[in-house]
């Protein structure tokens, strides 16, 4: 298996079924042995059977994983990746906002092994945003970026820590993913310093970004419980 792209979806019968066809679409238009695992995070619309019912190339394997509760969007990814099996693994939020195209982008550090994580960025200068996020979530984006520089210690270095966009080495992935306890949207930060921990390099690169307004993250309602989440992984990860 080539490639694993795992969709960690809550509640998007609107989405998923464009998510899919355009992953298998780009696996196909490379010739790539792909599998698509699509994570139903306990939604209570009909997210599941509509990913189901999407027909892809007998070259991609499509997975539904589907958990009665809603556990979160890092329980998703983490269920997803312990399911995967490519020599590479990707996840990517559900939306289409990034075109699967710039997957090769972070292929291309991989296989070159440049890198072991390969971060999408929506802030470097090569850049290109369709639509951008609302000014109050830009300003709460900021906030968060200021938090996990000088609190989390992650290097600044890294424009863009929560862009839904990130590739691994597979076994990599499934490493520390395997050691990872974020439920919650605030993974991406433990991946990032388990990552760091052990000695795994990431490097950033450019994406193509048009922001869903559409999203499930509220940073009026998760403030608190992403901010308990940080604490519980600084607590997690100092000791």
């Amino acid at each position: 298996m080539d490639i694993s792209i795992v969709i960690p979806a809550f509640e998007e019968s609107k989405k998923v079924a464009r998510d899919v066809t355009e992953a298998a679409g780009f696996l196909e238009a490379h010739q790539f042995a792909g599998q698509i695992i699509v994570v139903d995070d306990g939604s209570k619309d009909n997210t599941a059977e509509v990913a189901e019912n999407v027909q892809v190339s007998t070259n991609t394997k499509l997975q539904v994983i589907r958990y009665e509760t809603h556990r979160g969007k890092g329980y998703a990814v983490r269920t997803g990746i312990k399911h995967s099996s490519g020599q590479y693994v990707m996840f990517a939020d559900s939306g289409s906002c990034v075109p699967y195209e710039d997957t090769l982008r972070g292929l291309e550090l991989l296989k070159s092994d440049a890198c072991d994580i390969a971060h999408g960025s929506r802030k470097m200068r090569e850049c290109h945003i369709e639509r951008t996020q609302s000014l109050y979530r830009r300003i709460c984006s900021r906030i968060f970026h200021w938090f996990v520089i000088h609190d989390m210690k992650i290097p600044a270095e890294f424009t863009d820590t929560q862009c839904g966009f990130k590739m691994y080495k597979g076994d990599v992935a499934r490493h520390l993913y395997g050691e990872a306890i974020t439920d919650g949207f605030s993974f991406d930060i433990e991946i990032i310093m388990r990552a760091q921990k052990e000695g795994y390099r990431i490097r950033e690169f450019p994406i193509d970004w048009t922001c869903d307004r559409d999203s499930r993250l509220s940073p009026t309602r998760s403030s608190w419980h992403v901010l308990s989440e940080l604490l519980k992984i600084r607590r997690t990860l100092r000791d």
